[in-house]
């Protein structure tokens, strides 16, 4: 073979070998998927903020508010728990960073129901009493009456025990009239009568009491008092069942005499004739 066909030769199969590479690319680009358009993509996930984020935005959020809000926090748990904390504690219990601001501090340090030792702060109760007999003995000491607002966070369970005292008969529990709050008054034969004046004597002697219980139960409501007893309601069971309305006995006046057994007995002056 000539060196000129040799050459042909080669040529021609430089040609079909290019063909073949230029049909393998083609038909590589065909079978390429197409990027789907910018419209057709999913959106990105919504950022979430993690627990510990919205913990810290809470905390922020306490330690920039008032001093006076950050000082109720302290003393709210300071009262539910009856335990002493130091400022770290505080902070760790209801993040209220005593130690980070000095309003915050100096105000628990010098409020009237918070007591500070140097070192732990404490619930400081109006009266330093922890049980029921201590309670007895505090109201024996105010013959005129305590309030009970001013008992009601000596200890957790105080107003169980004043219903108790109430029960056994050692104290008395009743209304005031101006505040209508409850006064808490001693009921021990063994303490000092009082002096009582003269005008109040007359003024207890000419108060006439009405002579059917409902109307004075309906006094009683009138100046804001439930009546302990529902008469009307009563007479009604009664006559349903049958049962036949006692006849009034006439009001006998009875003179006070060394036998009459006295209700109020740290009263006696009002029950003595002038």
């Amino acid at each position: 073979m000539s060196l000129k066909e040799s050459l042909e030769r080669f040529k021609k199969q430089q040609e079909k070998c290019q063909t073949t590479l230029s049909s393998i690319a083609s038909t590589k680009a065909a079978a390429a998927p197409r990027p789907a358009p910018a419209a057709a993509r999913a959106p990105p996930p919504a950022v979430k903020f993690s627990n510990d984020t919205e913990r810290l935005q809470h905390i922020n959020s306490i330690r920039k508010g008032p001093v006076g809000a950050q000082i109720k926090r302290v003393i709210d748990l300071l009262l539910e728990t009856r335990q002493a904390f130091t400022p770290e504690q505080i902070n760790e219990a209801c993040y209220v960073d005593a130690n980070a601001n000095k309003a915050v501090f100096d105000s628990l340090r010098n409020n009237p129901k918070v007591y500070y030792d140097g070192r732990r702060f404490s619930y400081k109760s109006k009266h330093n009493v922890t049980d029921k007999n201590q309670l007895r003995s505090l109201i024996r000491k105010y013959p005129e009456g305590i309030a009970v607002i001013d008992l009601k966070d000596a200890y957790p369970n105080v107003m169980d025990d004043l219903q108790a005292l109430k029960a056994a008969g050692d104290i008395w529990l009743l209304s005031n009239f101006d505040s209508q709050e409850d006064i808490a008054y001693p009921n021990d034969p063994r303490l000092p009568a009082i002096n009582v004046d003269d005008e109040l004597k007359v003024l207890f002697r000419s108060i006439e009491l009405p002579r059917d219980m409902i109307d004075i139960e309906k006094e009683l409501q009138k100046n804001g008092m439930k009546p302990a007893t529902d008469t009307a309601k009563r007479r009604a069971l009664a006559q349903s069942q049958g049962i036949p309305n006692k006849a009034k006995p006439k009001k006998k006046k009875h003179e006070i005499s060394k036998r009459t057994k006295l209700t109020n007995a740290h009263l006696p002056e009002l029950f003595s004739r002038p």
